[in-house]
C-alpha cells in the first residue's frame, strides 16, 4: 500500500519510517510512504507557499498554486483514484472502524495525505481537489503531520503481514469482534505472582472456554 504525503516538513517523518513495526514495514516493502515538499512545487523565488488571509485576520494560509501543483502532481503519479485526504481539525474523527475500511489494498492501494499548516489551506483546495477531511480529535495542532502519521500507523498495522499474528488486531479496544464501544480486556505475563499481585486464577487455568468469558466480561467492564 502507498502513502503519498503532501508536507512542509517531510524530516518530521524521518524518525517515524525508521523505528519499531512501522520502520520494519517499510523496510519489508509492506507499505510505501513517499514524502512530496510542497514547498518544490512553489514558483516563488523564496519558496513562499502561505500568505495573509483575505478580509484580515491572524495567521497566514497556505496558496492555491503550490497546492494545486503538488496535488495534481502527485495524483499523477499512479493510474488510480486515490483519495486526497485533508487533516483537519473539522467533520469527522479517525476511528479504528475507518482505519479497518481504509485497509484493503484492493479497495484503496494508495492515499494521499494532505497535511494542512498554519491557519490551514485556501478554500479553493478544499472545494475542489479533497475528496476527504479528517479530523483525529476535538482539538487542534501545528500542523498534520502528526494525524498523517497517526493514519498511516492505524492502518498499515492493519494489512497482512506487517503485525506478527493477525488476531493481535482483530481482538483489541474499538474492534469489529470484541465490539466497537468495548475497550481490550486486561493483560498479565509472568510473573504469575509480583510482590503479592496475583494474575487472575482463570488465566492460568487453561481452560480456554472459561478465559474466553472472562475476557468478554473484562471488555464490557471497561466501556
Amino acid at each position: 500500500m502507498i502513502f503519498d504525503v503532501l508536507t512542509i516538513f517531510p524530516e518530521a517523518f524521518e524518525s517515524f519510517l525508521q523505528t519499531s513495526i512501522i520502520g520494519r514495514a517499510v523496510a519489508e516493502g509492506k507499505i510505501t510512504v513517499r514524502l512530496h515538499d510542497i514547498r518544490d512545487f512553489s514558483q516563488d523565488k523564496h519558496r513562499k507557499v502561505d500568505d495573509e488571509p483575505f478580509g484580515g485576520g491572524a495567521g497566514m494560509v497556505m496558496m492555491c498554486q503550490p497546492l494545486f501543483d503538488a496535488i495534481e502532481h502527485v495524483r499523477g503519479l499512479e493510474a488510480d483514484k486515490a483519495p486526497v485526504i485533508f487533516l483537519t481539525p473539522s467533520n469527522k474523527i479517525f476511528d479504528q472502524e475507518m482505519a479497518e475500511d481504509f485497509a484493503h489494498p484492493k479497495q484503496f492501494p494508495r492515499l494521499i495525505l494532505l497535511c494542512g499548516n498554519y491557519e490551514g489551506v485556501d478554500q479553493r483546495v478544499r472545494d475542489n481537489l479533497v475528496d476527504e477531511e479528517i479530523s483525529v480529535g476535538d482539538f487542534v495542532l501545528t500542523g498534520g503531520e502528526l494525524p498523517a502519521q497517526i493514519m498511516i500507523d492505524a492502518i498499515a498495522r492493519l494489512l497482512p503481514g506487517v503485525i506478527g499474528k493477525e488476531e493481535s488486531h482483530q481482538e483489541e479496544s474499538f474492534s469489529q469482534k470484541l465490539g466497537r464501544d468495548c475497550l481490550e480486556y486486561p493483560h498479565y505475563t509472568r510473573p504469575a505472582d509480583f510482590r503479592g499481585r496475583k494474575v487472575p486464577d482463570v488465566l492460568l487455568s487453561g481452560h480456554h472456554a472459561e478465559i474466553e468469558k472472562w475476557r468478554q466480561r473484562q471488555c464490557k467492564k471497561r466501556r
